[in-house]
Order: structure tokens, then C-alpha cells, then sequence
């Protein structure tokens, strides 16, 4: 099982080139980040990635979290690491100063959270979730929430959960029946069972923040009834230290395919008289608080789609380059070889390589335009970035864990039959990837979002904007000299194209025939996300060409940087055309059956 080193460099070039740093940098609030400060946290969390949570990844996924009666035992390492992980201040990293934390852009810890998904997902998960929480409860929260819980929390010292659905719900959070009773004191008492929640219950901390999802007796039916509540594990004394035990229990862990290390629990709530919780914001606003949650954790989930990929394509590399087998196609006579030498071993990792690059860096300029919404004088400025990033978060969720699907596969098909041996450790990477285009929203939820919220109530409006910012790189593509970029071009021009005709038939179709218009929402969410990803692998193209003529830098590298976009557009950015063809044309085959056809 091969090592996992942080791809620092590709991250500096993205974050620099296309992500700019520097203008992030200048923004009010995130002057910290200077090169040299980013470059200095990069190194310190790659030798944390890689000296410290890379280890126990085989662990967590051999041995994994242990439950016995409603105690559960994280993998051996796992609590030392956590403790690491929280007194380096990681947990702190982007949070608000006010409350412990660093302050730091959006951009800085996108980089720093993809060393940790890559090292070791199942880990990260625990982080993951309590950033949410905070996030939730610094908009959201009563001063007094702040005040209990966002200091332990952001220090790392508690951690938090969302809880959200339960067995007979799934999806469909109005069917949420968790239950809140008034207690005439200005808290509740929660009863009911929430499933799937990852690290619901461990042994890392001394106190699990949970932000609970339920409903008061004289809620409205639906979505519009659903409250939010703090429910701590162990409730707080006068002197905010925990206390007695709330009344809250896991009941059982989940069996999963993969991210063993990660507890994904079932919680009981109120069996021994009620779990205490205080209200959140408003009644009847939780599942809007909610969402402040889950659009981080949609995009964290997307960073899991593109740090497997990484984790893969090291893996398979490492791999074709050790592995010797057969001569090399065309010589005569010759050698053995690694399989790295045949044609179609190259096609593959290429495409795993070329793909983690572009989702690296579509992500990155996501979180760089976070920064720019939040922090930006101009309002024009913070308008449209916001925009932006609205319409790109179910796209870097969902396109960059389909891919990672795709990518772990291969990443199996080039070991060949050793892929599909544990002890190679290149299935637990494709096992651990299935869950991410299910979490937070299956991939359809996240298109379906993106073509109704995000496309056809503004009709196109971010959409066209975006593509009117492709263009410019094309044009930019056409004063470039060498048949490289004659063929990015070509694939990129295709390519916006495509989105243009398929944005077209989204906005005259979703109003007057939804189905149609939703049978084609996940080929669009891939479509614009492969696109989108040519664009910014055409800019890379671009800036290494700069380089190039200046002299500066590693030659070698940015020469690497053109040829894997040229390969990313011949063989992905290519296939745009074709699913555009399906956005537009592909309702009738998808609903013209009978339901007794199938």
C-alpha cells in the first residue's frame, strides 16, 4: 500500500495562478495569508497528512470503530491523532477569531482540508462536521449558544454533528417526526431517533455538540415546521464544563462499504424522559439554519471527491511504475517493462491525473470566490461572487464525487487483479469514494437543485455570465501559438457551446415540464462541471505557457501542465457535446414507459 504525499506544489500553482491568492490576500480581515505565511501551513499540514493520519488509514479500515452498548470505541491511534489534530489548532483554522480561531480565507483551508481527506477520509469526517456546526451556530446561534459552546467547539476540544434524517424519512426531511416540547424555561425536551449520523458518538472528546432537527406541537405540516435545537451530550455546569449526561444514546453503529474508521451512529433521543435542547434562531427556520451547514458540507463532501482521486492516482502510479509485465508495444524482442510503458495504462492514469487536476482547481476558485463574497468592499463584487459560488457548489459536489467514483475504478484497473486484493489497498479507496455522491444529497438532489434553483428561477442569468467568462479564456486560447492549445481550444469552445444549448433548453423547459427538464439534470451537473473544468485547465495551459516564455520557475513542470490539458481536452472535455445531446434530447426515452414496463 503505497504513501500519500500532499501535492504541494500543484496546490501553490493553483492557489497562486488561477485561485489568486494575492487578491485574497488584499481583502479586509485576510491579510494573514501571505505567500509565505500559506506556504508555511501548507508544509506543517502536509507532515501532519502525511506522518500522522496517513498511517491509520489502513487501520480505520480494517479494524474500524467498535459499538458496545452505546459505547463507542474509535480505531487504536485515532483518539491520539484527533488530540494532535486539535492542539496544532487545525480545528481553528478558518474560524472567527472571536471565538478562538484563525481567521484564515476559505482558499487557505480548502488546500489544508484536502490534505486531510486524502491522508485519511474516514478521519476528517470528524472535523468536517463540527465546522459545520460552528458555522451553524456563529450565524444562527443566541449569544449564550456562542458563548457555551463555540469556544471548546472551534478549539477542538468538542465536536458536533448535524442530525437530520431518520428511518422513515430519508431524503425527504418533511417527513422528519423528532418531536420538541417546551419546557417554560427556554428549553425543550427532544424525543425521537436519528440515523446516519457520522461520529454521533466516539471517544476523541469529552462532549459531542449535536444540532438536532425537530418539531414543536404546533408546527405547521412540512419543511415549514422543522426547528432546529442544541443537544449536548453531556449537559453544562454553571462553570460551562460538561456535566450530567444528557439523554441522548447510540444505539447501534452502521455496517458500511467503506470509511470503516468513521462511526456513522443511530441516536435515540428522549427514551429515559427527554433529551434537554435550547432553540436555534427561530421556530419553524431550522431547516434554513440547517442548510448553513449542509452548503459547507456539500462542498467538503465535493473536497472528498477530489482527495480520493488523489489518493488513487498516487496509489496507481506508484503502482504502474513498480509493476513489471510484458514488452513494450511495438519493440521487438525488447525488455520487460513497467506497465507505466503500455499505451493504455498511460490512458488511464492520465485521465485520473488530468480529471484530480481539474477538480483541484475548479474547487479552489469556488473557495477563492467564498473569500470574495464574504470579505470584499465592493457589494457589486460580493454580489456576484456569491452567485458564483452558489451556482458551483452542487457542481463541485457532485461532479467532482461522480468522478472520484470513476477515478478509484481505475485507479483498481490498473493494478489489475491485485486491485481487487485488500492488501493492496487501491479498493479501500474505491469503497471509501462510493459514499461521497450520497452524502449531503445524492448527486441527483444536488442537479436538481443546480437546474432548478440555479438556472431556470434566474433564467441562466450566473449561467450566462459564467460562460461569457470561458469565452474570454478561448479567445485568450487563440492567440496562443502550438497545436496544443489549437486543440484545447477547439474542445473548450465545444465545450461552452454545449452549456450554452443545454442552459437554453433548461430555462425554456423547466416551467412548463419539469420531468423532462430533470431527466437531464445529472448529465448537466456533469456537463458543466466538465467544462468548467477545461476552463480552468485551459488557464493553467495558459499561465505555464507565460512562465515558459519568461524562463521562471520549473520548466518541467509547467510543461506537464500543458500536456495534461491537452489531454483533459481530448478526452474529457470532448465528451461535452454528447451530454449536452442528452440534457436536450434525452426525456423521451427516460419516461415514455409504463411503470408495469420496467
Amino acid at each position: 500500500m503505497s504513501s500519500y504525499n500532499a501535492p504541494i506544489r500543484d496546490m501553490q500553482f493553483v492557489m497562486r495562478e488561477l485561485a489568486d491568492l494575492e487578491a485574497v490576500a488584499a481583502l479586509p480581515g485576510c491579510e494573514d495569508a501571505s505567500p509565505d505565511v500559506v506556504d508555511a501551513i501548507l508544509e506543517e499540514a502536509g507532515k501532519f497528512a502525511n506522518g500522522v493520519l496517513a498511517p491509520l488509514n489502513r487501520a480505520g479500515d480494517t479494524i474500524g470503530a467498535k459499538w458496545d452498548n452505546g459505547v463507542v470505541t474509535t480505531v487504536p491511534g485515532w483518539k491520539d491523532a484527533y488530540t494532535q489534530f486539535a492542539e496544532a489548532g487545525w480545528t481553528a483554522l478558518a474560524c472567527e477569531p472571536e471565538f478562538g480561531g484563525q481567521g484564515l480565507p476559505k482558499l487557505v483551508s480548502t488546500a489544508v482540508m484536502e490534505m486531510w481527506k486524502s491522508a485519511n477520509m474516514a478521519f476528517s469526517l470528524c472535523p468536517m462536521l463540527t465546522t459545520g456546526a460552528i458555522e451553524a451556530i456563529s450565524l444562527c446561534g443566541t449569544d449564550a449558544q456562542k458563548a457555551d459552546y463555540l469556544p471548546k467547539m472551534v478549539s477542538g476540544e468538542w465536536t458536533g454533528t448535524m442530525n437530520l434524517t431518520e428511518p422513515q424519512a430519508g431524503s425527504d426531511l418533511a417527513a422528519v417526526r423528532s418531536r420538541a416540547v417546551p419546557q417554560g424555561d427556554g428549553t425543550y425536551k427532544i424525543f425521537g431517533q436519528k440515523i446516519f449520523i457520522t461520529y454521533g458518538e466516539h471517544d476523541m472528546t469529552d462532549n459531542i455538540i449535536h444540532l438536532v432537527l425537530a418539531r414543536l406541537p404546533d408546527a405547521p405540516e412540512g419543511v415549514k415546521g422543522i426547528s432546529l435545537f442544541v443537544v449536548p451530550k453531556f449537559l453544562l455546569n454553571a462553570d460551562g464544563t460538561p456535566g450530567e449526561r444528557n439523554d441522548v444514546h447510540c444505539v447501534s453503529i452502521e455496517h458500511k462499504l467503506g470509511i470503516h474508521g468513521s462511526p456513522t451512529a443511530v441516536l435515540a433521543f428522549g427514551d429515559n424522559g427527554g433529551a434537554i435542547g435550547t432553540l436555534v434562531g427561530e421556530a419553524n427556520r431550522g431547516l434554513e439554519y440547517m442548510f448553513v451547514m449542509m452548503n459547507e458540507a456539500r462542498f467538503a463532501v465535493g473536497m472528498e471527491g477530489l482527495a480520493l482521486s488523489e489518493r488513487a492516482y498516487q496509489q496507481a502510479l506508484a503502482y504502474a511504475k513498480d509493476r513489471v509485465q510484458g514488452t513494450e508495444a511495438g519493440v521487438r524482442g525488447g525488455p520487460k517493462v513497467s506497465i507505466l510503458h503500455h499505451a493504455d495504462v498511460r490512458r488511464l492514469l492520465m485521465n485520473m491525473k488530468s480529471t484530480t487536476e481539474a477538480m483541484r482547481a475548479l474547487a479552489y476558485v469556488v473557495g477563492a470566490a467564498t473569500d470574495m463574497a464574504h470579505y470584499h468592499a465592493d457589494e457589486a463584487v460580493r454580489t456576484r461572487s456569491q452567485a458564483f459560488v452558489d451556482l458551483m457548489i452542487p457542481v463541485v459536489k457532485g461532479w467532482c464525487t461522480e468522478n472520484a467514483n470513476l477515478i478509484t475504478s481505475d485507479g483498481v484497473q490498473v493494478h489489475g487483479g491485485m486491485g481487487f486484493i485488500e492488501e493492496t489497498g487501491a479498493a479501500q479507496h474505491y469503497r471509501d469514494a462510493r459514499i461521497t455522491a450520497i452524502y449531503e444529497g445524492t448527486t441527483a438532489i444536488q442537479a436538481n437543485d443546480l437546474i432548478g434553483r440555479k438556472i431556470a428561477r434566474e433564467g441562466g442569468l450566473t449561467a450566462k455570465a459564467l460562460v461569457a467568462e470561458m469565452r474570454k479564456v478561448e479567445a485568450q486560447l487563440a492567440e496562443a501559438s502550438g497545436d496544443e492549445f489549437a486543440a484545447i481550444r477547439k474542445s473548450l469552445s465545444a465545450g461552452v457551446t454545449a452549456v450554452e444549448e443545454a442552459v437554453e433548453y433548461i430555462v425554456a423547459t423547466y416551467g412548463k415540464d419539469i420531468k423532462a427538464a430533470s431527466v437531464g439534470s445529472v448529465p448537466f451537473l456533469k456537463l458543466l462541471g466538465i467544462v468548467a473544468g477545461g476552463w480552468q485547465m485551459a488557464r493553467a495551459a495558459l499561465v505555464s505557457a507565460r512562465r515558459l516564455a519568461e524562463g521562471s520557475g520549473d520548466a518541467s513542470f509547467y510543461k506537464t501542465k500543458i500536456t495534461t490539458a491537452r489531454f483533459y481536452a481530448d478526452h474529457v472535455l470532448s465528451q461535452a457535446p454528447g451530454l449536452a445531446y442528452t440534457v436536450v434530447n434525452g426525456a423521451a426515452g427516460a419516461l415514455d414507459l409504463t411503470e408495469d414496463q420496467f
